[in-house]
């Protein structure tokens, strides 16, 4: 049944194309509004963000707010936040609460969501029975050390949801990656536009073309059920090859590619590759020459991250295989708008998109720079907040980026666009998403097959 003949302001999607009014119409935001963020599995935050019992925090989407807080050593609460007498929020932001005050009235909650206390109870009588003032409760489940929640009482699972992601990606154990830092920018663009910058690499080859001299750049992307991944394909090959976009010149050897990946992605990401990654690197200098074998270039390359990870105590991922670490992907899109680059191991990039209010043209993007630490060397959470990404200082990826999205935003509604034609080898994951998205604003309960990896 066509996306059409089902009410949908908009046509239908298709490997190569994907209906421009996505990621501007109204109708088509408002859907979104009562289809997709109250009963979709989402993120709001990470379990170190509320590591004390009575920590919370407040996640908003749209018009809904809610309360994420720690009710005991191994156990989170996710309510609806607002008090039942007169609607007023109770939190904001973060912080630490013993019980919950309404500011208004003075109605209070403890941190198990129960009313504790009703300002001139007698006065209701009877009409206010046991319970029913109570904050309403929402599911909230965990993994990879983040905080996940669904105002759906009738949702899946969340392993049901996330499923197969946790198959290729739990061996990397996320669960036990820290903030590096923490950033948050007003973009001018639908969520949708942002989300697509990061959910392909085919745009490598233009928009950071630095990247290039070390990354065979022609990637694969396929769909997997609701979600997606990224991947370039080495079948067996050593990775670091100039692109052959390029013009043609001699190869470097191994050890100057993986020199040249770590300076570039510490000084142009600062993500991905950690400091302690990038400083154990450069042992490549003196325990690996120009002429020794690929395989024992790799090899030693490996060594030394682990051994360093090892020394400072923040560990390696056990269970990791070459196998395992190829089949995983580089990129993974988590349906609906979170997206993570892994491929460093102990470094992760992670995004997360989402609605600025009603605005279809205006969302909040977080941008997540994750590692792994020895035991208290995490440094202190701090999370910075621009209405203008120009307000801070990015590194070069970002801005490359960065002044691309608005630019695509506005050409959306040019007369002489009728939609995206996605590449349908490596943009897949763009059309999957898109399709997957009709499908779920359809029917939530819709559940899609899963395939193998191609």
């Amino acid at each position: 049944m066509t996306a059409e003949r089902k009410g949908f302001p908009i046509g239908d999607v298709r490997d190569d194309f994907v209906p421009k009014e996505a990621y501007y119409s109204p109708d088509f935001a408002r859907l979104e509004e009562e289809r997709l963020w109250p009963y979709v599995w989402q993120i709001a935050c990470r379990l170190e963000e509320i590591p004390k019992i009575g920590d919370f925090l407040t996640y908003d989407i749209v018009d809904d707010s809610i309360i994420v807080v720690r009710t005991g050593e191994s156990e989170i609460k996710a309510y609806h936040n607002v008090c039942a007498h007169r609607g007023r929020r109770l939190t904001e932001g973060t912080g630490r609460a013993e019980k919950f005050t309404c500011k208004f009235h003075g109605w209070q909650y403890d941190l198990g969501g129960k009313n504790i206390r009703v300002i001139d109870r007698d006065d209701w009588g009877a009409c206010l029975k046991e319970g029913d003032a109570n904050l309403k409760e929402i599911k909230a489940d965990t993994w990879g050390g983040f905080v996940f929640i669904n105002m759906d009482p009738q949702s899946q699972s969340l392993a049901e949801f996330l499923h197969p992601v946790d198959d290729y990606c739990a061996k990397f154990e996320f669960e036990k990656l820290r903030y590096r830092w923490y950033k948050t920018v007003i973009m001018p663009a639908n969520w949708k536009t942002v989300l697509g910058f990061f959910n392909e690499f085919y745009h490598v080859q233009q928009a950071h073309r630095q990247l290039l001299e070390f990354t065979n750049d022609y990637s694969k992307s396929a769909g997997f059920g609701r979600h997606g991944s990224v991947w370039y394909d080495a079948n067996g090959a050593i990775p670091f090859k100039r692109s052959p976009r390029l013009p043609p010149k001699e190869e470097p050897p191994l050890r100057e590619h993986i020199l040249e990946f770590v300076n570039q992605f510490n000084r142009d990401l600062k993500a991905m590759v950690t400091e302690r990654n990038y400083n154990a690197t450069q042992r490549l200098r003196e325990e690996v020459t120009n002429t020794d074998p690929p395989g024992e270039v790799l090899n030693k390359w490996v060594q030394v991250q682990v051994e360093a990870a090892v020394a400072d105590g923040s560990g390696w991922p056990a269970e990791l295989t070459a196998d395992y670490i190829e089949r995983s992907g580089l990129d993974w899109h988590v349906f609906p708008n979170t997206i993570y680059l892994h491929g460093s191991i102990d470094g992760v990039l992670w995004y997360r998109v989402r609605p600025n209010g009603h605005d279809p043209e205006s969302c909040i993007f977080d941008v997540w720079s994750l590692q792994r630490y020895g035991p208290g060397q995490e440094p202190p959470l701090k999370r910075e907040f621009y209405e203008n990404w120009r307000d801070a200082e990015w590194p070069l990826i970002y801005k490359q980026d960065f002044v691309n999205i608005p630019e695509v935003q506005k050409g959306m509604k040019s007369r002489g666009f009728a939609g995206e034609r996605t590449n349908p080898v490596q943009e897949r994951t763009i059309s999957n998403f898109h399709r997957e998205l009709r499908r779920f604003l359809l029917d939530p309960y819709d559940h899609p097959e899963v395939p193998d990896r191609p």
